[in-house]
């Protein structure tokens, strides 16, 4: 199974500064196989986030092969970053998103 994990942040906001790091680190505590974490600047990547409007830095969006798991804001601490993505390593269930966030995970899996 391919699981894409990408958190979207902007090189100005200073929560994202620190977050990086944070991000990083979770993501290694993960299973490797399969695993596509991506951390994305908004802005340097623009033609890749489309057309979803990013309000709240940093927000997380998990996508497997077919669906979205979860895409949302999530508050910078890093075990709720941890907790978030143990949950939606088990749970397949698809997550309520938009054509915006679809549109980002398709384009996730044809980087991979």
């Amino acid at each position: 199974m391919t699981l894409h994990v990408a958190c979207l942040c902007a090189a100005w906001c200073r929560t994202c500064e620190n977050y990086r790091q944070v991000f990083e680190a979770a993501c290694a505590e993960l299973p490797q196989d399969g695993l596509h974490a991506r951390w994305i600047d908004i802005e340097d990547e623009a033609d890749l986030v489309g057309d979803l409007d990013i309000e709240t830095f940093p927000t997380l969006l998990i996508a497997d092969e077919e669906k979205v798991r979860f895409a949302g804001p999530l508050t910078p601490q890093p075990e709720t970053l941890r907790r978030v993505l143990r949950a939606h390593l088990a749970d397949a269930t698809p997550a309520r998103v938009g054509p915006e966030q679809l549109a980002l995970a398709a384009r996730l899996r044809a980087l991979a």
